[in-house]
């Protein structure tokens, strides 16, 4: 009898466990400033990204091109951090039947060269076919701010606009 009871409580223990790691691994998308500017980012920390390749809502990204761009996968309704809109954020179902999450409409990835919570190396980056972007708060691409240009303007210039000879 001892057997069945210390079985039974083994057995409620283990259901218990199952069902906090259940919900406290829900997926999150949460918003963070970078040095681009505030974007989406994962419960990691890590920006998130949307692949040009992608038309509609279905990904365009497997094998390689899933091993260098991971997607972000959910089991279940991904949750709304601080700053990002509920009501944008989704689901959609990939060749293995697995749910990668969506934010209006887009895909999406991780960066595997991201090492750290924050960075941004996938910003802007053309691979695959096509380029990544990292997404704000609104769903649109984030892009880089514009550099700044260290040549300074000619100090004289002829009528025609250019200098003299």
């Amino acid at each position: 009898m001892r057997r069945y009871f210390a079985l039974f409580v083994l057995l409620a223990a283990l259901a218990v466990a199952a069902t906090a790691t259940a919900t406290s691994s829900s997926t999150r998308v949460a918003l963070r400033t970078t040095s681009i500017g505030h974007v989406l980012v994962g419960s990691n920390g890590h920006t998130l990204y949307m692949f040009g390749a992608d038309r509609t809502k279905l990904s365009t990204c497997y094998s390689a091109c899933a091993t260098s761009w991971p997607p972000l996968l959910a089991v279940g309704a991904p949750a709304a951090g601080t700053g990002v809109k509920a009501s944008l954020l989704g689901t959609t179902k990939r060749k293995n039947g697995k749910l990668q999450v969506t934010y209006a409409g887009h895909p999406l990835y991780f960066f595997s060269f991201d090492k750290a919570a924050g960075s941004t190396k996938g910003e802007g980056l053309h691979a695959f076919g096509a380029s990544w972007w990292a997404l704000s708060a609104s769903g649109a691409k984030v892009l880089k701010p514009a550099g700044t240009t260290t040549t300074p303007p000619p100090t004289t210039t002829s009528p025609g606009g250019y200098p003299p000879r």
